[in-house]
Parts: structure tokens; sequence; C-alpha cells
């Protein structure tokens, strides 16, 4: 354990300390002598991000829900903390217990973005975890990371001793019992790495080899023990209402990113957007039912005491009985003044009804994704809505007295023209003329319309995996075409940093080799890297140089649907040829309709749509 009175000495030099006291509302604090497998689970961001993270709050209370296990939260320190933390040579230590981090069996992260990686070395040096896993001795943790990023291992298999692919609530506590087995059985480091790697889902980096051709590219992956699968499946919860899910969720003393109870209605999309990796690797769709969802929410509001619940999933709107499940949520919270949100809406399958019994409780700002400013562009990334919808959607919503509109875009999609770009600026102004054409007397509020870009970046997993990534320069011309274009004051344009990601692309599709380039990043100082203001663009440069990576090579470079992928040996599900069809489809600007409609024959496994999963 840590020395308390160093602890307390930081404390009064930090801005915001409730970030490292622990002792929340709900948290679980047991006596780390009486169980068997002590587990710290870390994501790799501030406190105030990393609480907002629904699968933390999972992951947390399905292992203390344990007699033998144990779950502790880590988070990456801020930079004032770290500062002070090393000054007075203070390892980090875990929320609940202030127990030194390397104390602990497993250091588990999650990996939801990229640009997070720096911040796990800087976690592990804290920690004294030599950073690579092949430095690591039998009395160092086990350092395990999953979540949607681990669908591409490779550009931190460095770091990590193994990966699990896919979902986590029923592996989770395979692995604890397993290991709990391995302390009784006292095997050693490397006999409980052969051991987990006969779970299904689990990938263990060193037990292969990668072999490159002259150009760069892999040649072939070697699998250098026969314990280790050749194809790592994903692991997947099949029924949703009889998954565990937590009744109560830790409550910070701080304010977070969301402050809210957040109940997952289902898991997957229907969809097929081409450049959505969660719509691909998270299939098939699993519903929880109504009143599943009801009483838990019931239950986290009365353990919570948050105003607010909001329906997560990729495409809530898309919840088979959404209506009902409103009207029941507002019958049961109304009173209580709890609200009830969706974090962002779909412009086909908007309701009115839907709308008018949030607004019961409270009206805020609506948030809508028509992902490209034209038709022939969204027919590309088949996006499956129309500039009518659009229309229809924003005139409904004006006329029910909301006046506060968010549009999200992305900039650089594949076969993009000018033309679709400054689509973006005339749907903007389209949204703004629907409202000044309503009578006076019908408008409500001040209007204020946001359009916001993201520079498109490829990932694994989706048809436009072989896509390259368009340069900085050609984003940078992008932006200013729109951004110079909007001249109205009801308008807003916001976009993302072209440098991020055009970083976020290259780790994205990185592999191994990439290891390097993060452990130079890092070793220059570079972390929160997420963060525009900590964001050390000319070091990652530097350190590309020193490493001898090509970023072009990985940003920007269109593969050949015959190359090997780093990430070819997983399986999330959805098939290969699958991904060919849609990449292909794309090119013609076809598109490809809801499965809830008919099959469309992605491949997936226990898929309950219409005409099965494998046609």
């Amino acid at each position: 354990m840590i020395d308390k009175k160093v602890l307390d000495r930081i404390l009064n030099k930090v801005e915001k300390p409730a970030r490292y006291i622990g002792m929340e509302q709900n948290s679980v604090i047991k006596d780390l002598n009486k169980v068997k497998v002590k587990f710290a689970f870390s994501f790799p961001d501030v406190y105030d991000v990393g609480m907002s993270h629904l699968g933390l709050h999972i992951l947390y209370n399905l292992i203390n829900e344990e007699e033998d296990f144990v779950c502790e939260r880590v988070f990456a320190p801020w930079i004032d903390m770290e500062n002070e933390m090393r000054k007075e040579n203070l390892p980090l230590f875990t929320l609940e217990n202030k127990e030194e981090v390397r104390n602990f069996d497993f250091l588990g992260f999650t990996l939801q973005y990229e640009m997070s990686y720096t911040n796990i070395l800087n976690i592990l040096d804290l920690s004294n975890i030599p950073l690579l896993s092949k430095d690591r001795s039998d009395k160092d943790p086990f350092v395990i990371a999953g979540g949607p990023c681990a669908y591409n291992p490779e550009p931190i298999a460095e770091f990590i001793d193994f990966f699990v692919i896919g979902e986590g609530e029923e592996v989770t506590l395979e692995i604890l019992r397993l290991y709990r087995e391995h302390k009784e059985k006292e095997w050693s480091r490397e006999q409980f790495l052969k051991e987990v790697a006969k779970l299904d889902g689990i990938y263990v980096p060193k037990f292969y080899d990668i072999i490159y051709n002259d150009d760069g590219t892999i040649k072939e992956r070697v699998v250098l023990d026969e314990v280790a699968p050749s194809i790592i499946n994903k692991r997947m919860i099949k029924d949703l209402d009889s998954m565990f899910v937590p009744e109560k969720m830790i409550v910070p003393f701080i304010e977070t990113v969301h402050d809210r109870v957040v109940m997952e209605i289902f898991r997957g999309c229907t969809r097929g957007c081409r450049f959505c990796q969660a719509g691909m690797i998270y299939r098939p769709i699993r519903e929880k039912s109504v009143d599943k969802i009801v009483e838990l929410a019931e239950k986290l509001v009365e353990s919570t005491g948050y105003e607010n619940v909001s329906l997560s999933s990729l495409s809530s709107c898309d919840y088979s009985e959404l209506y009902l499940l409103i009207s029941k949520l507002m019958d049961r919270f109304e009173e209580k003044k709890v609200g009830v949100s969706l974090p962002s809406l779909r412009l086909d399958s908007f309701s009115i009804d839907i709308l008018k019994e949030i607004e019961k409780v409270r009206k805020s700002g609506l948030t809508f994704a028509p992902e490209a400013g034209s038709q022939r562009l969204r027919d590309v990334i088949n996006k499956g809505i129309t500039e009518e919808d659009l229309i229809n959607t924003v005139s409904y919503v004006f006329k029910e007295g909301w006046s506060t509109i968010k549009l999200y875009f992305m900039i650089g999609l594949p076969t993009e023209t000018d033309e679709d770009v400054m689509g973006i600026k005339e749907l903007a102004y389209k949204v703004k003329d629907i409202f000044f054409d309503l009578p006076k007397e019908e408008r409500k509020g001040n209007l204020k319309v946001t359009a916001s870009a993201s520079c498109f970046v490829p990932k694994p997993f989706t048809p436009f995996q072989w896509m390259g990534q368009d340069s900085m320069d050609e984003f940078y011309r992008k932006i200013y075409l729109v951004k110079n274009s909007i001249k109205d004051s009801k308008v807003v344009f916001n976009y993302h940093d072209p440098k991020l990601s055009f970083l976020e692309a290259i780790i994205a599709r990185g592999g191994r080799k990439i290891s390097k380039l993060i452990l130079k990043a890092w070793e220059k100082g570079c972390k929160f890297d997420g963060w525009s203001e900590h964001f050390k663009y000319d070091t990652w440069i530097e350190a590309m140089s020193e490493e001898d990576i090509d970023s072009d090579f990985y940003a920007l470079r269109n593969r050949s649907l015959e190359e090997i992928l780093p990430w070819d040996f997983i399986n999330p599900g959805v098939s290969k040829d699958y991904l060919i069809r849609e990449y292909n489809k794309s090119l013609e600007e076809q598109i490809t309709g809801d499965c809830r409609l008919q099959c469309r024959g992605c491949g997936i496994k226990g898929c309950t749509m219409t005409g099965g999963g494998n046609n």
C-alpha cells in the first residue's frame, strides 16, 4: 500500500483531487488479503473520461460480485498529478485500496481509441511494470487488453501479454477462474499463458511470428506453439437478458463526460454503413426486452440519484419496441423529473411521437448524422438516408419547438469530390432555411445549426479497410472549402484536427512494427494524444523518422484485396467475402438494404434476422 501521507501532500497541490481519492457512492472496497485474484481495471485516460465508460461499470461489478475476486480502478493521472508523483517517487495506485498497481494479478486495459496507446505505456511506467511483455517476470501482473481496438491488436502486441477479442462479460470470469487454478497449482507465467491461449477469444502475441515481404507487406503469420489457434474467434454474448448487468453504478464526486444512467438497449447494428467498424464487429443484433430495461433503469436511478437515463446503442432508434420502451420509462419517471435521452438519431427511423414523449421532462438539442453532404456519397458509404428524410425530420422538430440542431459529417470519404464536400454547407443552410420558412409565430427559440466534420479514418473489418486516407493537405483544402463558404451566423462549422486523424490511421491499420513508433513517441514525451492541448504532432513525426516508419505506407496507401492484413487472423463473425462485396458495391455507388428486412449474407453465425446469417 502506498504512503498515505505522501498522497495527502500531493493531493493538496493538484486540480480535481477527487480523481484520485475513490470512496464514491457504490464503489466496492474488499480486503485484498482475503481474495484470491486481484484485477486492476484501467481506462487509459483521465478519470473524468474513463468513469463515463459503460464497460467499466459492467466489468467492475461483475468481478466484485465474486467472493474470491476483486476489481479496483486505475486511470491515467493528469499532468499535474503525474509530475507530483514522479517528484515524490509515488507509484501508481488503485482508487479503492490505494494499493500499488504492480501488486495486482492483472492490469486490464480497455482499448476504446488508438490515440490512448501512449497513455498505456505511461501507466505501465508509473506502475513500475516493464513496458515490454518479454521483459516481465513471474512477479509482474499479466497485462491484458480488450475493447473495439483490440480487433487489431498488432500495434501494441509488444506491450500486452494477451488480448480478449470480443465481448468480455463471460470470458473475463473464465480467465480469473483459470488464474485461481494457476495460483493453486503454482504454474509458471509461461504455463498460464499456454492455458489461457486455449480459451476462445484469447490472443497471446508471443505465440506468433510475422514474416514480411521485401515491400513491407506481410508474407505470412507463423504459429510458434501448438496451443495457439491460427484463427481467433471473437467472443459474443448470445442473450442480453440473461447476461450480467449491474444494478448500481459508481457515482463520481466530480462532473464527468456523462453524468447520467446509461442503459444499453441492444448490441449490434443492421444498417451496414461501410465506414463503421462497430456496425461490423458487434453483429449480430441482440435486443434486451422492454421489461428488463425498465426494471434495470429503475434500480439504477434509485441507486445513483441521476436525473437522466440515456438509451445507448449504435442506433437507438432502431430498437424494435422503442416507442413502448420510451412510454414505459416516461410513465415511471415523469413525476420524478427524470429525463430520457437518445444520444443520436437516424433521420429515417426518427419518430416525432417518441420526441413528444421525451420532451415531457426536458427539451435539449438534437443530433443527426447525415455523414456525407451529397446523396451520391451517402450511397457510397451505404448510409441509407435521403435529403427528403432530413427535410421531413427537421420540419417536424422545428414545429415541435426545437431550435438547436447538430449535424455530423465526415470529410475524406472514399470517392469524395468537391461537390460532395460542399454539400455539407448546403445541407446546413437547408436546415436553416426550413426554420426561417416557418411562419414567425411558429418559430420557437433561437436557431443554431452546428455542422461538425471529422476526418475519415479507414478501420479494420470494414469494407473501407483497403482504402487509403486523404493526405493532410487534401483534408485541409476540403475543410477550408466548407469553412470559407459559410457566411451565416446561424450556422457554425467545426472540424477535427487532420493531424490527429492521420496518426490514428497509421496506428489503426498498423502491424507489429508500429509498436516501435508508439514506444519511441512515448519516450519523447507523447501522452494524452487525444487531447488537443497535449497532442505533439511534430514529436510523432520525429519518432517516425527515427524508427524509419513510412507514414504513407500505413495511412495513404490503397491495399490490394489479396494483401494479407495485420488483423486477418481474427474472425469478427462477418466474412471477408462480404466485406469485399461491399467494397465493390461502394465503388459502384450501390446501396445494401437493412438486414432486418432481408439477409444480406454477411456470414455472421447466430443471427436471427430474416433468412439467417449464413446465406
